[in-house]
């Protein structure tokens, strides 16, 4: 049941005159230090957002850009149509924001959230890619993973990077990148060839590309590669030494704090040109600040095209012994220390929701999903474990694929919509078992963001299998709002946390559980056992060209 934190004061009487006052002083105060800019680079669409000092967007543009699709399980974008997504949407926003009457002279800076692990590499000498960039979700370095666990090393790399092997870091497609584009050996050889996540590459096109040269990464990002100490947030010389990468050939990204006034440079060009880019972290990291996660046994989990469930742990990693991944939560630097954080990895969330429209037809936009759901009570015995990229945490499970278990002449469309939404939920309670696990503390409550969190059907399905209160926020664009605080820190709109802790807590809604716990754990057994009938559909030989 959904009730809004609220709904008592709903009751009240308003005078409506009240409607018309000034807000309180200390209100103005903080609408007058200004406006933070917000590029939010995801793995199917751009977005810009201008946030006021209380943490409200007040204009915003957005944007899909292509996906390709080479071979089954790969997934490949345009390096040079992201960056022209990014332009775009400042643009539109910033055309908006000055049609209210507004300065371009009231943004005080620029932050950047973006998609991680996806990885670009590009010339030094001519600023052009070498390749498409190579999406996080991309499965086709299955064989390699294989490979590269039996190489001597290999059950050292954990502890060091806080990631397993697998498909999913940024060192993997690097790898695959390195054995089938012919220019890649070439330009290392070289020594011209720039390696970057999204953020990286974003940062140097923003500045005005091999103009200025400016190649950074901040510690969130930079984590997500494998190719970082946790624990000194440095490049690790032992797991480049195992990837056979001569730092002397490759030229890997500076890392920089999250927030920081000068490391990121400012944009070259366009309506915003001159302003400063002054915070940057991975969309998970942003979404973990955007929920105000400051404190350890704090947690989010954001419902995208994949799903990811951060905890805050303190200022000292925890290796996972559970399947999750341990990594930097936000880096704010200057007195402040690195924060880290266990995650959970979901590779398909929101991407299933998009099989069922776009490849099952069952209905024409992803936002009638819970509508053809809620034309069944329940999922009719139906499970559908969406391994479209093998399974992330805390499975880790490379050799799965899709699989739909239950089916039978009763199933209906209905069945199968709600089993797509079931299936991020289910996973959710299994990291969340693994969370409780590693740490030792059970949450009590659940905060959300993300574009399935729309779904009232969704999110109190969500309550009903982890058997704790599900908090969703009227306001769910915190992983740009994350990336707008870290940028705000660095030029003192806000100096303390405390000032941030009224931002988006108004109209927040509870979904609190609806079914017994007994009958939550019954359908979480039958999940179980389907996600263990979905091992080996991919073998060694499959799924994987040009190895």
């Amino acid at each position: 049941m959904a009730t809004s934190t609220h709904a008592a004061q709903a009751e009240a009487k308003i005078d409506a005159e009240s409607q018309n006052k000034p807000a309180p002083q200390q209100d103005e105060a903080k609408l007058k230090k200004g406006y933070i800019g917000s590029i939010d680079q995801g793995t199917t669409s751009t977005r810009f957002l201008i946030f006021n000092g209380l943490g409200v967007p007040v204009a915003s543009h957005q944007i899909e850009f292509k996906q390709m699709y080479p071979h089954s399980g790969w997934m490949e974008q345009d390096p040079r149509e992201i960056i022209e997504s990014v332009y775009t949407c400042i643009e539109e926003a910033t055309k908006s924001f000055t049609d209210m009457g507004n300065s371009t002279d009231d943004i005080k800076a620029i932050g950047i959230t973006s998609q991680r692990e996806t990885t670009v590499l590009w010339d030094r000498d001519t600023g052009d890619p070498l390749y498409n960039a190579i999406a996080w979700p991309d499965t086709r370095t299955q064989a390699i993973v294989r490979e590269l666990k039996a190489r001597k090393g290999a059950d050292k790399l954990q502890d060091i990077c806080g990631l397993p092997l697998s498909t999913y870091p940024s060192a993997l497609k690097l790898t695959w990148l390195f054995r089938n584009v012919e220019e890649v050996p070439q330009t290392y050889d070289a020594g011209r060839l720039m390696f970057g996540t999204i953020d990286t590459w974003l940062l140097y096109n923003l500045n005005g590309g091999r103009n200025k040269n400016v190649h950074v990464t901040d510690t969130t990002n930079a984590s997500r590669t494998m190719f970082v100490n946790l624990h000194t947030l440095g490049y690790s010389p032992e797991v480049l030494d195992f990837f056979e990468l001569d730092p002397k050939k490759i030229i890997l990204p500076k890392i920089v704090p999250c927030s920081d006034a000068d490391a990121f440079g400012s944009i070259a060009s366009g309506t915003l040109k001159g302003k400063r880019i002054t915070g940057c972290l991975g969309d998970q990291s942003a979404a973990l600040v955007g929920q105000l996660g400051f404190e350890p046994g704090m947690a989010k989990n954001t419902y995208g095209t994949g799903c990811f469930l951060l905890y805050n742990v303190g200022e000292k990693p925890v290796m996972s012994t559970h399947g999750l991944l341990a990594t930097v939560a936000y880096n704010f630097g200057g007195k402040r220390k690195p924060v880290y954080a266990l995650e959970g990895s979901i590779a398909v969330a929101g991407s299933a929701v998009k099989y069922v429209v776009n490849n099952l037809k069952f209905v024409e936009s992803s936002d009638k999903i819970s509508e053809c759901a809620a034309t069944v009570k329940d999922n009719g015995g139906c499970y559908f474990v969406t391994a479209f990229s093998g399974l992330f945490a805390p499975y880790w499970i490379d050799d799965a694929q899709g699989t739909m278990f239950g089916i039978t002449q009763y199933t209906q469309q209905g069945h199968i919509a709600r089993a797509a939404i079931e299936a991020t939920c289910f996973q959710t309670k299994a990291i969340l078992d693994a969370m409780e696990k590693d740490s030792g503390h059970k949450l009590t409550e659940l905060a959300v963001d993300g574009g399935m969190t729309d779904s009232d059907l969704c999110m109190q399905t969500q309550a009903d299998i982890i058997n704790i209160p599900v908090d969703r926020p009227t306001m769910r664009e915190t992983t740009a709002l994350g990336a707008a605080i870290v940028a705000g820190f660095a030029v003192d709109v806000w100096k303390e946390f405390e000032e941030l802790k009224e931002i988006n807590k108004e109209d927040r809604t509870i979904f609190k559980p609806q079914i017994s716990q007994e009958d939550s754990g019954k359908m979480y057994s039958r999940w179980t056992k389907a996600v263990e009938m979905s091992r080996g559909w991919l073998d060694s030989e499959s799924g994987n060209q040009s190895q």
